[in-house]
């Protein structure tokens, strides 16, 4: 989508997708090995009664759905970050997650006029629509100049 196909209160729907328990532990052993992401047996002892994705890796597959669902073709160009980011629920092997993005406002930089400013709400659904993830970011848009 464009910067200009962006509105206040719009909320845009991407996915699902399906994370399986390879998917959780490939990723947990590459970027975060804690034992209830990569211990099967370990982990349906501990306190999830379960092998659980890591936080990071449901952040990875919110950035993943946005970016091919709604920023592919965009000005976007980065970010300056998160105002806030929580885990709500845990995701487990079989769970499908889908991507409610809620725009929060949109406007043009007064001081950068070749700026176009996106702050958007994120939330992630599990298939029985329990919200797995919340977070605020800030994304960021090159451009033209008005009148161009």
């Amino acid at each position: 989508m464009k910067f200009a196909e962006f509105h206040n209160g719009q909320t845009l729907v991407r996915g699902p997708v399906q994370i399986t328990e390879e998917d959780i532990v490939a990723f947990a052993r590459a970027w975060d090995p804690q034992w209830f992401h990569t211990d099967v047996e370990r982990a349906g002892k501990g306190p999830w009664k379960g092998l659980i994705a890591s936080g990071w890796q449901t952040c990875g597959i919110a950035m993943r759905l946005a970016v091919t669902g709604i920023l592919d073709g965009s000005e976007s160009f980065g970010s300056p970050g998160l105002e806030y980011l929580k885990w709500l629920a845990p995701v487990r092997p079989g769970d499908s997650l889908t991507l409610h993005a809620e725009v929060l406002d949109v406007r043009r930089s007064e001081r950068q006029p070749t700026l176009g400013i996106l702050r958007w709400r994120w939330r992630v659904l599990n298939q029985e629509a329990v919200a797995v993830l919340e977070l605020v970011a800030t994304s960021l848009f090159e451009l033209p100049v008005s009148g161009e």
